[in-house]
């Protein structure tokens, strides 16, 4: 969560799936909700957990398929990615809109 999405309900992030991908792309930046504990979030119906005790603050662990997740603020260079691995990153399309927004340079 940032400065632009506190106190917001839905959260733009960058989510990658660590082990496959999400409708075809490793990575996406979409809209996220917490649960009131901060502990999950859910995303396209997934419910994605924090892992207890491992690893750093962003990952998570789909509770359905056990599949591990990074999830982050969205950066505005756009190298959301980690630096050694390269990814393919889609945006969603009910996210294009609010994506440009945050990072539209006024001039």
């Amino acid at each position: 969560m940032s400065q632009l999405t506190r106190g917001q309900k839905r959260h733009l992030m960058y989510i990658e799936n660590k082990e496959g991908d999400i409708d075809g792309a490793q990575a996406r930046i979409g809209w996220v909700e917490f649960s009131r504990s901060n502990r999950s979030i859910y995303y396209r119906g997934k419910t994605l957990t924090r892992i207890k005790g491992g690893g750093l603050s962003g990952n998570y662990m789909d509770d359905e398929t056990g599949d591990e997740y990074w999830i982050s603020g969205v950066k505005k260079d756009g190298q959301d990615a980690h630096w050694a691995k390269r990814v393919e990153v889609k945006i969603d399309d009910d996210a294009l809109v609010g994506y440009s927004r945050m990072f539209k340079r006024e001039t």
